[in-house]
């Protein structure tokens, strides 16, 4: 399966059914009188989190979403049907846009989430609703309403708890792969991560989910390499692990450029907790180490951790730096929802 995080699509709500103008004619019936029902009304458009998806490729072919209409009111006082819905399934992090893609119209984060996202039209009234003392025989019936439509965007923002962030060939997937049962692909040439990766970590018996982006380099937000456009997807993260390739020219010079362009990307990304680790350690000799964790360590303002997802040294420390962040942030949102929950 091919992985889609983007996709504008058309929606269009059911339009209502119509009034019947009818009146009542069988034998023996004195007085007949008006018996045109109501229309029925259009189907709606629902948006729904569903569990077992991590794509958008199911909107990759089809742009075209539109509910059935409602049936129109018949004689002998019979309303019409209501129209069949479309319910359009995404998966947990999907933020629906207006055209324009900058106004988020809805945010589904939760499996089970369900959203009416557009309503169906109402069906018309039929003559037998128009019935009054002065006016017996009604020669009026409504149209149905007109349902709504618009195009819109889907993005989708994974949930992780962790990200990492980091040049290209800094390491990210061979430690996303070393820490995980997640297989994403692993070569010696920058870009071989196009798409983001997800997998989940254990250790001391906790669990938290860890994403791998693509990597950024200077002028990525300017569309330089493959842009930055991945960094939506650790939005939400509650923290990053930023890799510095210890066999780089200068890791501190490395470290800043990355910050720039998280900084430059906004959305929050380069106020959450950051926990730097040089990587690939085992390519270095000992002076070699010592003299890129001290550049490192000056460009960051804070002690880095030293670590080599091949030898697997310092990947349990920080894991357990990672674990540990999460493990309060959780805290912190729980103890937030019981507050806000309680009432005198």
């Amino acid at each position: 399966m091919k992985f889609l995080d983007q996709a504008k699509i058309y929606v269009r709500s059911g339009d209502g059914g119509a009034g019947c103008l009818s009146f009542r004619r069988e034998k023996f019936i004195e007085f007949g009188g008006p018996d045109g029902g109501d229309g029925g009304r259009g189907g709606d458009v629902w948006i729904e989190c569903v569990d077992g998806l991590n794509t958008l490729i199911d909107y990759r072919f089809q742009q075209h979403f539109k509910a059935k209409k409602g049936g129109y009111g018949m004689g002998k006082n019979r309303a019409g049907g209501k129209g069949d819905d479309v319910v359009l399934k995404v998966p947990a992090g999907t933020e629906v846009l207006d055209e324009e893609g900058e106004t988020v119209l809805a945010d589904l984060t939760e499996v089970g989430q369900r959203i009416r996202f557009l309503k169906g039209g109402n069906g018309g009234f039929g003559n037998a609703h128009f019935q009054t003392s002065t006016n017996q025989a009604p020669r009026r019936a409504n149209p149905g309403q007109e349902g709504e439509e618009r195009w819109i965007w889907l993005r989708l923002k994974l949930i992780a708890d962790a990200g990492l962030v980091g040049l290209p060939n800094a390491g990210k997937s061979t430690f996303l792969a070393a820490t995980t049962a997640a297989k994403p692909k692993i070569a010696d040439y920058p870009f071989t991560t196009l798409h983001p990766g997800l997998g989940v970590v254990r250790v001391d018996g906790r669990e938290f989910v860890l994403a791998d982006i693509p990597g950024l380099i200077e002028g990525a937000h300017e569309g330089v390499g493959i842009g930055d456009r991945f960094l939506a997807h650790i939005e939400r993260c509650r923290v990053l692990l930023h890799l510095v390739d210890g066999t780089s020219e200068h890791a501190g010079k490395t470290y800043k450029t990355v910050r720039k362009e998280l900084e430059l990307y906004g959305a929050g990304l380069e106020d959450k907790p950051e926990i730097v680790a040089l990587s690939k350690a085992d390519a270095l000799d000992p002076e070699q180490l010592k003299q890129q964790v001290a550049r490192l360590q000056r460009a960051a303002r804070k002690k880095p951790l030293v670590l080599s997802a091949q030898s697997g040294e310092g990947v349990t420390q920080a894991l357990r730096a990672l674990a540990l962040v999460i493990g309060e942030s959780r805290a912190e949102e729980a103890s937030h929802e019981v507050h806000e929950a309680w009432r005198p």
